[in-house]
Parts: structure tokens; C-alpha cells; sequence
């Protein structure tokens, strides 16, 4: 394939506000692109493809973990912070990693998973081989209650374990060890303890492994569930639902007294003083739009933008993820205008629709049936005229969908088999109840292989790959889109390439438009000198859409958008429809100029 160069007059972000022009990919390495045929996808596959990601238009490249770990979470539970798993190659292939990417202008963000480690690294090892141990501190360690102590019951927590809370994996968050007689904290897998932060030797421990990442050539990091690192430390208990077997600790784990602390100290002994553009990217479940706006406030000198997860709970009865229900655009709307509005003044955002941790976007908030293709082209519009930095998950760019697994064993998310196993043995479903509670929203909908082209196994890997292949790939792969014009991927090149070239799109001020309407999604971005109307249909039937002038003025001047300039669309060009008539799933991105109608 041809790699095309962006042209020359597209203006370069200066260093202050490069991220705010950008666009990350994000890559999951396990089911990106396998070298050597174990099925799994490795480094060697990652660099064979960085001519696609460049011909995508992209700027950072976000590698989910890749350092040595027993793959109890994926990788998320590591073992040896400064070395690369022998599933997915070397330290010197990463470094040729970055190489490629920086001689093509892209950037690499590491991931950063340092509110736990794996119950194998060095540090837990150490930690939990006595009380006296000088690492027992790195970890948070409770003696058993001591009213089980006295002969309480082991009813799940409310028994042995020091508080009441439930892990995000199922099951409680605390796992006894019996050699020393005391319990550990897992906000996750009982096989990623979290660690102390209260203890300074933990956060020099960090910062120094953090700096020798960046000696090496990496651009930043994206800090997983990085608000979650400052815990009340007297450790109460939580309050606990109807029908719930746990308690809700994150009231006591979530951004919690010593954050902003920590995040400072952070900044001041890994990125103060270096030179070049970093980015950094906080994770932060929970957080509320006035705390990031602490969080990303540059003058305080913490994270760059965070990562919030308010719009991809919509679609679930009380957060839960296992009672999906109807996703209401209006909500959708309210949702990401008030962050919008909130981060307006002060801080930033990333956008995205979906990654790792969530469902295939065509499929969750788009149609990824009769009108899959003008739906994802539709919703990456969407989202990247939003103001903040967005980010795409491998496979969007081709309107990768969800997969369809038929039993249990089909599974590989540790998230996932706990839930089936709880659900199935103490809450009293049956196993067609769980795993059709399971298919919209489990996170191995997006861990399927990326469809590179129509040969068996999509061309990802020539052996049997560690989780099945989207039968789909045989029409929904790369080969077939990345010469067609017409296709998601041709239509993401341009929407990334529109971001590149209009400063509006990066720094304009956003009006959310039409916020009862329950199928269209319409907003401006506006400067001085030029206005974009964007508007998308959410619905499979026409949509009219009708604008108070006032809404939509450019400047002083109202704007006659039903004949302005049409910039982008997911349609072909047709002068007999209006330009406020939608068209099933149809995007379009309309200009005017200040001081003039639109034309």
C-alpha cells in the first residue's frame, strides 16, 4: 500500500498544545498482530504495521502493558516493571518500537499500572514472607476482624476479612494469607495486591522506574486507575446494596485524600525539568468533572487529561454492567456536554468511544447491522469534533463489531469467568441468564484479533489464535478498505485529517445543541473567524433538523446553515437533499465564516 504524507500546509501544534491536536491509537497487544505464529500478537507484529497507523493520520501510538506478568489480568499484573514478556518479544525489539514510530512522527505512550502489582513481583514476594519484613509496608495488610477472630461466621464480607469490600473482579477484595495470618487488599484479581502509597520507599520505587522509561525514549504514560493509588487509610467499611454480596469500597479508594499530593510529587521528580513533548493520561474511574478539573489544570502541574468513564455507564442499570438497558441519546448529551462545559476554562479531556475495557463501539452506540459502515463513520465524527484529545481503539478504524460467543468456555477474561462463576453458584441465575447478560458489554468483545484481511484467522496470525477470530473478518478487514475511498478507515483519515488542519476542532468553544432531541446530536465549535455545525443522526430514519438562528450565530451574524459549506459527510454529495435533512446514520460537518452568511 501507498503511504501518503499529510500535506504541507496542515500548521504544527507548538509544544504547549500539541496533545490538544493530536490523536491516539491505542493498541492491545495480545490481539493486534502475531509474528511468529503462537497466536498471540507481539512487538515484531506491531512494528510490521506502523506503515497503517501512519497512513491513518495518528500521533501517539498507547501500548496496553506489555512488561513481564503471569497474564492473570492480561498483563495488567506485573511482575518485573523494566522488561518486556517473552510473549511479546525484547527490550531491544521495544526499543525499535519506538524507533519506528518516532523516525514516522508518532509518539509511544506506555501504560502504567502502579496502584498494584502482581502477588510475583519481587516487591509482594518479599512482602508477604513475614511481618517484619522491611517491604511489608509496600502493601496493604490487615489482621482478620476481630469479631471472626472471636467466632463470627465467614459470611462473605462481613467474616474474617478487615473490611466489607467486594473486588471489581467479583468476590471480596481481600485474600487471607496463611503464612503470616494476615490479609492482603485486591481492588482486583487476588493476584494483583495494590500497593501502599503511603509509604515513600513505594512512590520513590515508582518515580525511579517511571524516569527509566523515559531515559529510554518513551513519550509517557497512560497511569491505569491512577485515582485510585490515595486510600482512606483507616479502611472502613462500605455501604452495601440490596442483593449484594459485598460492600462499595470506592467511596474510600476513589480520589481519595492524598491524590493530588501524590500526582504533584509525581510530576516533580519524573517530568519537571525534561525536555520534548510528554503526555500524560490519568485513568480515573469515578472521577467527577470538578476533580479533573484539579486534575488536568496545567498550573497545577499534575496530568495532562484524564480519562472518565460517566457516558460509557449509560447504558447500565445502576453501573452495573451485567444489567445492560437502552442507551438514551438525551443522556448521552447531557452527559458529555457537562463535561464539555466543565473542562471549558480550565484542564482536558480524552475522548473515545471505546477501548480494552469496553464493547465495540459500531455495536454499542452505533448499528453494526444494515447501517454498520455510516454509523461508525458517523460516530468517529462525532467524537473527534469534540473538544479534547480522542483516541482510537484498534479495529474502530474499521468498524470492528461485537463478537458473539456461545458458551463460557468461549471466554478469556478473568472479569467475565468470575462473574459467571459467582452469579452461577451464590447468586442463583442460570448459566443462559449470565451469558446473556454477558454479550453486550464484556470486555472480550474488544480483545477479539484485529481483521487485517479474509484469510483464515483474518490474517493476524498463522496459528491458532489465543482467542477467536470475529467470523465477520471475512468482509470487515483492512485489506479491503485501506485502497477504498469509501470506506471506515478512508473516512477516519479524513476526520483525523480535518483535526490536523482546523485549529476550530482543537481549540474552538463547544455549544451542545438540541439537547431534548432523542435522535440527533448536533453542536458547534467556533473561533473568531469560522463556526462548524455538527450533527449526527443517532436512528435508522430520516431526521429534520431545525436550528434557532441565535443558537448558531457566527460572531454577531446569524448563519444561514441551510446553504453553508458542507466540510464532511458519510454520505455521497447530493444537492436534492438539504443540508438540515438527515439521512439514517447520516454525519455532517457544515462552516461559516464571522462576519458572513454561510455560504
Amino acid at each position: 500500500m501507498t503511504v501518503e504524507h499529510a500535506p504541507a500546509e496542515i500548521p504544527k501544534a507548538t509544544s504547549s498544545d500539541w496533545f490538544q491536536r493530536a490523536v491516539v491509537y491505542q493498541i492491545y497487544p495480545r490481539s493486534f498482530a502475531d509474528s511468529n505464529g503462537d497466536g498471540i500478537g507481539d512487538l515484531r507484529g506491531i512494528i510490521s504495521k506502523l506503515d497503517y497507523l501512519k497512513r491513518l493520520g495518528v500521533d501517539v501510538v498507547w501500548l496496553s502493558p506489555l512488561y513481564t506478568s503471569p497474564q492473570d489480568d492480561n498483563g495488567y499484573d506485573i511482575s518485573d516493571y523494566r522488561n518486556v514478556d517473552p510473549l511479546f518479544g525484547t527490550l531491544e525489539q521495544l526499543r525499535d518500537l519506538t524507533d519506528g514510530l518516532h523516525a514516522r512522527g508518532m509518539k509511544l505512550v506506555m501504560d502504567l499500572v502502579v496502584n498494584h502489582t502482581s502477588d510475583e513481583h519481587p516487591w509482594f514476594v518479599e512482602s508477604r514472607s513475614s511481618k517484619d519484613n522491611p517491604k511489608r509496608d509496600w502493601y496493604w495488610w490487615r489482621p482478620p476482624r476481630e469479631a471472626a477472630a472471636a467466632g463470627a461466621g465467614p459470611t462473605p464480607g462481613t467474616g474474617s476479612e478487615p473490611n466489607n469490600w467486594g473486588s471489581a473482579f467479583s468476590g471480596p477484595a481481600w485474600e487471607f494469607d496463611q503464612a503470616t495470618g494476615e490479609y492482603y487488599l485486591h481492588i482486583f484479581s487476588k493476584k494483583q495486591p495494590d500497593l501502599n502509597w503511603e509509604n515513600p520507599e513505594v512512590r520513590a520505587a515508582v518515580y525511579e522506574m517511571m524516569n527509566w522509561w523515559l531515559d529510554r525514549g518513551v513519550d509517557g504514560f497512560r497511569m491505569d486507575v491512577i485515582n485510585f493509588i490515595s486510600k482512606d487509610t483507616s479502611l472502613p467499611d462500605g455501604p452495601r446494596g440490596d442483593g449484594k454480596l459485598y460492600g462499595d469500597g470506592t467511596p474510600f479508594y476513589i480520589d481519595g485524600p492524598r491524590m493530588h499530593e501524590f500526582l504533584q510529587e509525581m510530576h516533580r521528580e519524573v517530568f519537571a525539568g525534561r525536555t520534548g513533548e510528554l503526555l500524560t493520561v490519568g485513568e480515573m474511574p469515578g472521577v467527577t468533572v470538578e476533580e479533573a478539573v484539579l486534575y488536568t489544570d496545567p498550573a497545577r502541574a499534575e496530568v495532562d487529561m484524564v480519562f472518565q468513564f460517566e457516558h460509557v455507564a449509560l447504558d447500565q442499570e445502576e453501573g452495573d454492567k451485567w444489567r445492560p438497558k437502552k442507551l438514551l441519546l438525551t443522556e448521552l448529551k447531557q452527559t458529555l456536554g457537562r463535561w464539555q462545559d466543565g473542562l471549558a476554562e480550565r484542564g482536558w479531556n480524552s475522548l473515545y468511544w471505546g477501548n480494552h475495557d469496553q464493547a465495540r463501539a459500531v455495536s454499542r452506540f452505533g448499528d453494526d447491522g444494515t447501517y454498520r459502515e455510516l454509523s461508525a463513520k458517523m460516530l468517529a465524527g462525532i467524537l473527534h469534533l469534540h473538544r479534547g484529545t480522542p483516541y482510537v481503539y484498534q479495529g474502530e478504524e474499521l468498524g470492528m463489531t461485537n463478537m458473539t460467543f456461545g458458551a463460557i468456555s468461549d471466554y478469556r477474561d478473568i472479569e467475565v469467568l468470575n462473574h459467571h462463576r459467582e452469579a452461577t453458584t451464590h447468586l442463583g441465575h442460570t448459566d443462559a441468564e449470565v451469558l446473556a447478560a454477558l454479550a453486550p458489554l464484556n470486555r472480550d468483545n474488544a480483545r477479539t484479533p484485529v481483521q487485517w484481511d479474509a484469510s483464515r484467522h483474518a490474517g493476524f496470525t498463522t496459528g491458532a489464535p489465543w482467542i477467536a477470530v470475529n467470523p465477520n473478518a471475512n468482509h470487515i478487514n483492512a485489506a479491503a478498505q485501506v485502497d477504498d475511498p469509501d470506506s471506515v478507515f478512508s473516512f477516519y483519515r479524513k476526520v483525523i485529517a480535518l483535526r490536523h488542519a482546523e485549529p476550530v476542532v482543537s481549540h474552538g468553544d463547544f455549544t451542545m445543541l438540541l439537547p431534548d432531541d432523542p435522535h440527533v446530536y448536533a453542536f458547534t465549535r467556533s473561533l473568531p473567524d469560522t463556526t462548524f455545525l455538527v450533527l449526527g443522526n443517532f436512528s435508522g430514519q430520516d431526521q429534520k433538523v431545525t436550528l434557532d438562528d441565535a443558537d448558531v450565530a457566527v460572531g454577531d451574524v446569524p448563519a444561514v446553515w441551510d446553504s453553508a459549506e458542507l466540510v464532511l459527510g458519510n454520505y455521497p454529495a447530493d444537492a436534492a437533499v438539504p443540508l438540515l435533512h438527515l439521512r439514517p446514520w447520516e454525519l455532517k460537518v457544515l462552516r461559516a465564516g464571522a462576519g458572513r452568511p454561510a455560504r
